[in-house]
Order: C-alpha cells, then structure tokens, then sequence
C-alpha cells in the first residue's frame, strides 16, 4: 500500500485552532485582530479623523473587521484588492428574557438564527459565548466552552413514526435546550451565572448577544486523515484564509492595496451596519482614499480598478446524494477551491472575474473547480452580489467545497484550505 498524499498541514492545523477559538462573529473578528497585530497592523477607531499613512490598519465594528495595507507607493487613486467573507454561521441565539422551563427542568430561551440544519443540534453538548454590555457602555466577550446545555430528542419509543416519516421539529417548542432541574424559574438567572463565570458584579450586565456552540473539537477524520470534520467552515475557513493571505504580503509593495472585508449578518441577508449590505467597506475604503489627500475623482478612479473575491463555502459531491448536483460539475473535496457561477447573479462572477480568478490560482500553482447548482434547485447566494451592486466593484465568488454545509458540525477536505490561502496570497499581491 502506497503511503498516503498529504500536503503541509500546518495551516490546517491552525484553522482547527482558530474555528475552536471563534465559537462568535464577536470571538472571530478579536482572534483576526489579535493575529493582524502580530503581522504589523493596528486598529484605527471610525471616531478618529485618519491619517495617510502606509502600513497596515484594520477596523472593529461588532462582528465584523476590515483590514488593509497601504503600501508606500499607494496613490490616492490606487485600486483596491479584497477579500470578502463572512463572520457569522446558523445556530441557536439566546432571547431578551432567556430563562424559562417546565417539568421540573431548568431550559435556556432560544430563538433561531440563519438556517441551520435544526437536526445537527440535539443531543449536542452545547456550550454559551457571545458579548455581554456592562452599564458603562464597555463590551466583554464570554466563553463558557464546556458542556452547558443540550436540546435532547425525543426518544423513538415516544415517536414510532419517526423512522417511516422521518424527524419533525417545531422551531419554538422542540429546540429549547436544558441546562438544569427545578420548578423555581427565576428570572436574570442565567445573566447572574455569567456575571459569575467573568466576575462581574450582579446587574452589571445590561445587554447581550449570546449564541450556543458544540464544544466538541474540530478533528482530522479518515484512514489517511485526508478531512477535517468541525463548527462554522461556513464560513470562518475563508475568514482565516484572508486573514492569513493579508499577514503574507503586508510586507511588500503590492501594486494595489489589498483589503479584508469579514462582515457579519450573512445568514440573514446581511442588512445590517455591520453586514455587506451595510456601509461600513464603502466607508472604510472611501475615508481610505481621502485620508491619502484624494478627490471624489480619486475614489471613481479606485473603485473603477477594484476587484473583489467573495470567498464563501460551497458545496462538494455528495457520494450518497450525487443526483442533487448538475451533472457536469461535481466538485471534489481537496481538488482545490471552487469557481461558483450562477447566471440568474446569484453569484457574481462572470467571465471576466473568472479570467482574473484563474491567474492568481495560476500564479499560485493551484488547481480550481467549477461549481454550477443543479437547474430544477435553488441556488444559495453570498455577499458577492450585494457587494458588486453596493459598491460597483467587480466581484467573483469562490470557495472551498465541503458536506454537511449549516451543520453544527461541517466536513472539508485537510488540503483544501491552504490551497484557498495560497490563492488569495495571488491574488491579493496582484
């Protein structure tokens, strides 16, 4: 038996830490800043009048980042290079009263957010991050990454016609998780634990966006450990691929000035101040343009040469449901990132992106596919679309393939996201 193919894993093995550490939006833009700041960048504040200066800058608003670097050489008028993607992934978000119960059990209010696949969430040992907001105004992340609470199934003896009719859950009555006994339900009783667990003082706490996760660790799966089973692929992977891409030519003079746009809201239609359908890249890259002395004209100059590469997860082959697929594109996972097309501009690419797509991979040594959904389905859409119309910037959307996409727990190929990283480096340094 031959030994088996592998790649440097080593980037892998840093997405494995990376999607552990980022179980939010919030989490996943704090570990993107922590690691720009070890490549050279700092944070600039929107509140702040900006300078000119080169070098690399970055912005926090909520869940979402945008990074850049200005090379030396940068002219007012210098086109933009961007890698978009999202923060945000499906799952259970906790409501403004979250303490309720019944039955002697203790549960946890959620409410459902983006479309997950509802089934992946039972009997999962599920952990509580997210922001809380203090009385002062300030912000603190929590990170309770330890079995907290589950959403158990009904059991079959309970619900006989679920193996001949298949599994039926109400969205408000049967995905509420336990996280404990008793008959007195107190209201601020879950507030008053994560006030504990960050010690804070009781009433501290006046606001707060909190989010279930598996706390279950991403793994190699396989004989060859030729997979990577884990949370949020969709869509942190291509979160920490740019993020990676934008560190490696920070240092050089590329000849346009490449940015990271990671927003959030994607999974519900990204309306929102920090979604792509939001301002914040129009502003960033225009305040950008300003503060290096440019004119309006400047800014038309700028965007008119821009290209973006929406990068987001697609979908891979699937060996037991082949037929879902168009019968001419199959894309396989670790056969390199996908090219995804959709006439009707469910995407955004078109055949002139696709030119530009295809010699950065080129430039990289690496090999793409072609994803193109089956014509009697629906197809999904990303911040490709929204972003070219928002902005009038060219846009192509690519991604990695993987199974199992909007489960709480998604599976890639181990190659496939360096191969995305090196792409992006291309295409990025132009």
């Amino acid at each position: 038996m031959s030994a088996p193919h592998r790649l440097d894993r080593g980037h892998t093995d840093d997405l494995m830490t990376f999607l552990a550490a980022s179980p939010t939006p919030y989490h996943a833009v704090a570990n993107a800043a922590e690691r720009l700041e070890k490549a050279g960048f700092r944070q600039v504040s929107e509140t702040d009048a900006w300078d000119g200066s080169s070098g690399g800058k970055y912005v926090l608003r909520g869940g979402a980042i945008i990074a850049w670097y200005v090379p030396e050489s940068a002219a007012p008028h210098t086109p933009y290079r961007i890698v978009g993607a999202h923060t945000d992934s499906p799952n259970l978000r906790v409501k403004p009263l979250p303490d309720s119960g019944a039955h002697g059990w203790r549960q946890v209010a959620v409410e459902i957010y983006g479309g997950p696949l509802m089934n992946s969430w039972l009997d999962r040992d599920l952990g509580l991050a997210g922001r809380l907001t203090l009385r002062d105004g300030s912000t603190r992340l929590v990170n309770v990454d330890r079995p907290l609470l589950r959403v158990p199934q009904l059991a079959i003896h309970l619900d006989r016609a679920v193996s001949s009719d298949g599994l039926k859950l109400d969205k408000q009555r049967h995905l509420q998780p336990v996280w404990g006994l008793g008959d007195d339900v107190r209201d601020g009783d879950l507030i008053a634990f994560l006030e504990e667990e960050l010690g804070l003082g009781a009433g501290e706490v006046t606001g707060w966006d909190l989010m279930t996760h598996s706390v279950e660790a991403p793994a190699y799966l396989g004989r060859d450990k030729e997979l990577v089973a884990g949370p949020r692929m969709d869509n942190l992977l291509s979160v920490h691929a740019g993020v990676a891409a934008l560190a490696a030519v920070s240092s050089g003079e590329p000849p346009y000035i490449p940015v990271l746009a990671a927003f959030d809201h994607e999974e519900n239609g990204s309306q929102s101040d920090t979604g792509a359908d939001g301002p914040l890249l129009g502003g960033v890259l225009e305040r950008s343009v300003f503060a290096r002395g440019g004119s309006y004209e400047d800014r038309a100059r700028a965007f008119a040469g821009t290209v973006c590469l929406s990068s987001d997860t697609g979908h891979a082959v699937h060996p037991n449901y082949a037929e879902r697929h168009d019968p001419t594109h199959h894309p396989r996972v670790n056969g390199g990132p996908i090219l995804k097309v959709n006439v009707n501009n469910r995407y955004a690419t078109d055949g002139s992106g696709r030119a530009v797509w295809a010699a950065a991979c080129e430039r990289a040594g690496v090999p793409f596919q072609s994803f193109v959904s089956n014509n009697s389905m629906p197809c999904g859409t990303t911040i490709g679309p929204i972003t070219a119309a928002r902005h009038g910037i060219k846009t192509v959307d690519i991604g990695v393939a993987i199974l199992s996409m909007h489960s709480v727990r998604e599976l890639c190929g181990a190659d496939d996201p360096h191969l995305l990283a090196n792409a992006l480096v291309a295409f990025l340094e132009g």
